[in-house]
């Protein structure tokens, strides 16, 4: 696996080349800002890939994971917008 260091802005401005990267060539950045290692883009391994697109296909949710009337699932954190 191949590591790059790269800046935020470069990261921004080149995004989906990132992630592309990162995703078909195996490719890791990691992201600096004023010279400091802040963040790093690592491709999914293939198995967790996998297991994500078994979750997405499996079962409804049972009675225990349904949401509550706040929208929140039982036992589970609700997921914070970030933007």
């Amino acid at each position: 696996m191949r590591s790059v260091s790269i800046t935020v802005t470069d990261a921004s401005r080149n995004f989906a080349d990132c992630i592309n990267r990162a995703r078909y060539q195996g490719t890791t950045f990691i992201l600096h800002k004023n010279g400091v290692a802040v963040a790093r883009i690592v491709p999914e391994r293939k198995s967790q890939i996998k297991e994500e697109r078994e979750l997405a296909t499996s079962e409804p949710a049972t009675e225990e994971q349904q949401p509550s009337r706040d929208g929140s699932a039982a036992g589970v954190e609700r997921a914070r917008a970030i933007w």
